[in-house]
């Protein structure tokens, strides 16, 4: 490795558990330096002859960036790098035989390269079956609980489908005779940037649920083949995936990279499947959330508790190497955060209150799905949330509005940093400049998460006229104008998406990173993962929200990491109040709950919710939007009942532990260091009965013989030992009173021999004769000193046990304080719940209590089963 690159602790620690442990999540903040630990991971372990062959498949526009990183650390690594030439159709078969021919250290490739290369047909059927045959196991269980007939009907769907790839793949003679993945002779594989994998299949049987996904990529399903393979020949040991962000967007996230990683371990536990995984670790809850439209509140059911999670963090921990910003403490830029809050104009409000209506309307089932649905909605309600404009280019431009918000900022910052030419990035997925390919590519980004009802973002946003048609106005073109017309160079300014190669990307960072273009405007899927332009950021802006908590994750790590010459990195986020921007960052907040709680470095209480400050600012930022001061008030009490619950349970498990601790723990450890006293007590009598001669030796029976002479018996000791034949200790003689016998230790390196009285005493021998008989009277005089030591142990046991006598059963020191807010914040979600309900739910409401006349419910039998002594809807219809 090269002598001028010193690895951090923890990149040592990650490179020594991808060695020592199975195969390995690296689950480090953004810019922690994943890429080296994957490299000196490889390097070291062909070295140990624990791997030959590492392919690393990493995005494809970071090959060039991985292969210099990778001689930077090892100059004279034998490496192959791909191109796109490699993998057109005439060079495909010619590259893969290189690489299986070939004495690489290491293979790097781009992810769509490593997908072209395929597993063999008989493990891509063995997949299918096996998935065929879960599903018709669930199938039969449905039936036989007599599940809903929409459920089963969506199982079979799902098998129909697998069946008809089986049959495609059973049908199909491959023209292409490729070299396959297994063929290769790859024995250990690193993944840069796995999130992109997380679309695994799975299936289920709930439904309903917001944030569980059961989609599948074929590129996922691709890398489940190959993973399932290496754990197949290197008993689940070649497989090393690296992300910043490894549950990005929902709990299946997690469970699909413990599929991955994890796949023998779940299957010893029972937990292959995910509906055992979910009813072990997870529970559904429903709450009040804010509608899409964000003027109205409504029930949602999602994955929001979790339970045993201690457990899982340890099951998950022995692939994972979490390491988060408070572990590591690297040297970047302190984060400062600004939260822009921008009132709507007039318009805006009226637009709103329009969607509002189109909401409803949609909900009620009185509008053709092709004329109005929540996708469109959600789409103007974002575009409305970031510029009127980007609605209806006529609408006049608003000067409050936190476009123009931004721009004041970046012009402050320019202006201000225009000695040291510092730099800023302005981030923002919607109303891309020329809005063609580059808008489409966006598209799938802003698609992250599910709309109201579950509808699949990116399963509709191509369908959708809108999403495909020319935008006529541009915020990238829109903040370029303006900050041109205040006197910034234009050659001060660019678009990302005006580098459209490789090589035009890597002129527009260098200018970056040199503070020639000091204001970079761009998305997150163009600037997010393996952006490198930190050196002279000052100022990050965010001027939409995404969908997913990781994107967020990736915007800022541009800024906060190493090698920024900024003492402080200023993170600017906008919002408008009372807009769609309050559903999104609710969205937002509800999946970083989930994350924080498995991506954390404190140790997991039993069970838990809302626990982290992440989760918690996006809250405020909610508020913020949503203009309501109940809303502000509620979002607070939140934030204080979860600290003051996190607190509790702390407390509970201390008082649990002092518990154990005067029951079991101190009377054990108290009685054996009473018997370490008697024992030393003992053998000190039995040494002073045997004392040495006054300028003598007392003599040593050793293998039967008696031994008076010092070098005689130092000798017979060293002959014993070459008599020991297993790791049992041998025993050899007597010496003072003592019983002696040998033992080998440490590989074979190590003599010990032991004197047995009441107490062991260990001596390593050594090569000289008479040092060792030195050596075991040293062991035997030190005696006093050991017992000294015993001693001053037992009155710490004594004295620690006093302190949890006085400690136990102390009261929670807050708990007025948290019943008081506990109870405040029960009565806000109440109040919440009744003054805020959607029209169509209230309408419902009406109908129903309208309906509950004698004269109606006479004669109807069925028990009320929801709580309310109200019956049944479907009854009352019928």
């Amino acid at each position: 490795m090269n002598p001028e690159i010193k690895l951090r602790e923890h990149q040592l620690n990650a490179v020594a558990h991808q060695l020592y442990g199975g195969n390995t999540l690296l689950a480090h903040v953004v810019g922690a330096g994943k890429t080296y630990e994957m490299i000196a991971a490889a390097m070291e372990g062909k070295r140990l002859g624990l791997c030959q062959k590492s392919l690393f498949a990493v995005p494809n526009h970071l090959t060039e960036q991985w292969a210099s990183e990778f001689l930077r650390l090892y100059p004279s690594a034998n490496i192959l790098v791909t191109t796109k030439k490699d993998f057109e159709k005439r060079n495909r078969k010619k590259f893969c035989a290189r690489i299986a021919t070939g004495d690489y250290d290491a293979i790097i490739m781009g992810h769509s390269q490593f997908e072209k290369i395929p597993v063999s047909l008989e493990r891509q059927k063995r997949l299918i079956q096996e998935q065929i045959w879960e599903i018709e196991n669930g199938l039969e269980e449905l039936k036989d609980s007599g599940a809903e007939q929409f459920t089963i009907k969506q199982l079979e769907r799902t098998k129909k489908g697998l069946e008809a790839r089986l049959k495609r793949l059973n049908d199909n003679s491959r023209k292409d005779d490729v070299v396959t993945f297994e063929q290769l002779g790859v024995d250990r594989l690193f993944v840069d940037e796995a999130h992109n994998y997380k679309n695994l299949f799975l299936y289920t049987k709930m439904r309903n649920v917001a944030g569980l996904s059961t989609t599948d990529a074929q590129k996922s399903s691709d890398m489940f083949l190959k993973c399932r393979y290496l754990d197949e020949i290197t008993h689940s040991r070649g497989v090393v995936f690296a992300t910043g962000t490894p549950v990005s967007n929902s709990m299946t996230e997690l469970y699909t990279m413990m599929r991955y990683l994890q796949y023998e371990t779940l299957k010893e536990r029972n937990l292959v499947h995910f509906d055992c995984w979910a009813s072990t670790f997870g529970e559904t809850v429903t709450a009040i959330e804010l509608a899409p439209e964000g003027t109205g509140y409504r029930a949602r059911t999602r994955f929001a508790r979790f339970y045993n999670l201690p457990e899982l963090m340890l099951l998950f921990k022995e692939a994972a190497d979490i390491k988060t910003a408070d572990q590591l403490n690297l040297p970047t830029p302190k984060a400062v955060y600004h939260n822009e809050v921008a009132q709507p104009s007039e318009i805006q409000k009226e637009m709103v209150k329009k969607l509002s209506e189109r909401a409803a309307a949609v909900h009620s089932g009185n509008i053709d799905p092709h004329l109005d649905n929540m996708l469109k909605i959600t789409s103007d309600g974002r575009k409305l949330g970031l510029d009127q404009r980007v609605i209806n280019p006529m609408l006049p431009d608003n000067p409050g509005s936190k476009v123009n918000m931004c721009v004041n900022n970046v012009f402050r910052f320019w202006h201000d940093g225009q000695d040291k030419k510092l730099t800023q990035l302005v981030f923002c997925d919607i109303s891309t400049p020329k809005g063609h390919a580059a808008a489409k590519e966006e598209r799938a980004v802003r698609a992250g998460g599910k709309l109201a009802g579950g509808t699949e973002l990116h399963a509709l946003q191509d369908a959708t006229p809108e999403a495909n048609a020319p935008e006529a106005f541009s915020v990238y073109s829109d903040i370029r104008d303006k900050l041109i017309a205040r006197g910034v160079p234009a050659g001060e300014i660019a678009f990302i998406h005006d580098a459209d190669t490789e090589v035009k990307k890597k002129e527009l960072f260098a200018k970056v990173r040199a503070g020639q273009v000091r204001v970079l405007i761009g998305s997150t899927a163009k600037m997010g993962a393996g952006m490198n332009v930190q050196d002279l950021l000052i100022a990050s802006h965010d001027l939409d929200c995404p969908w997913r908590p990781g994107d967020l994750e990736q915007r800022s790590g541009r800024i906060i990491r190493q090698y920024n010459t900024n003492p402080e990195g200023h993170i600017f986020r906008y919002v408008t109040e009372g807009t769609f921007d309050s559903y999104l960052w609710q969205t937002v907040e509800n999946k970083q709950k989930f994350i924080s709680q498995i991506m954390t470095s404190k140790s997991p209480v039993r069970s838990c919710e809302d626990i982290d400050e992440t989760a918690l600012s996006y809250a405020e930022i909610k508020a913020l939007c949503a203009g309501d001061e109940r809303i502000k008030e509620k979002m607070d009490l939140d934030m204080d009942v979860a600290k003051l619950k996190l607190m509790k349970a702390n407390h509970q498990s201390q008082q649990f532990r002092l518990e154990d601790n005067l029951l079991k723990y101190f009377p054990e450890e108290i009685e054996r260091n009473k018997g370490f006293i008697k024992g030393l007590e003992t053998d000190m009598a039995t040494l002073e009965a045997h004392p040495h001669p006054k300028d003598g030796f007392s003599g040593m029976v050793v293998r039967g013989d008696s031994l008076t002479d010092k070098d005689n018996a130092g000798a017979a000791i060293l002959e014993a030992c070459k008599e020991v034949k297993g790791l049992e200790p041998m025993e050899i003689g007597s010496y003072r009173g003592f019983t002696m016998s040998l033992s080998v230790e440490g590989f074979g390196q190590d003599f010990i021999l032991t004197l047995k009285g009441q107490m062991t005493h260990r001596v390593t021998l050594g090569k000289d004769a008479r040092g060792n008989l030195i050596r075991i009277d040293n062991a035997l005089s030190d005696m006093p000193k050991r017992l000294q030591n015993v001693h001053a142990q037992l009155d710490n046991l004594h004295s620690q046990m006093d302190a949890a006598k006085a400690e136990i059963g102390k009261s929670f020191p807050q708990e007025a304080e948290l019943a008081q807010k506990s109870a405040r914040l029960a009565e806000l979600n109440a109040l919440l719940d009744i003054d805020s309900r959607a029209p169509a739910q209230r309408q419902a409401s009406e109908v129903l209590e309208k309906s509950e006349r004698p004269s109606v419910l006479e004669g109807l039998k069925t028990p009320c089963v929801c709580g309310t002594g109200r019956k049944p809807k479907h009854e009352l219809t019928r």
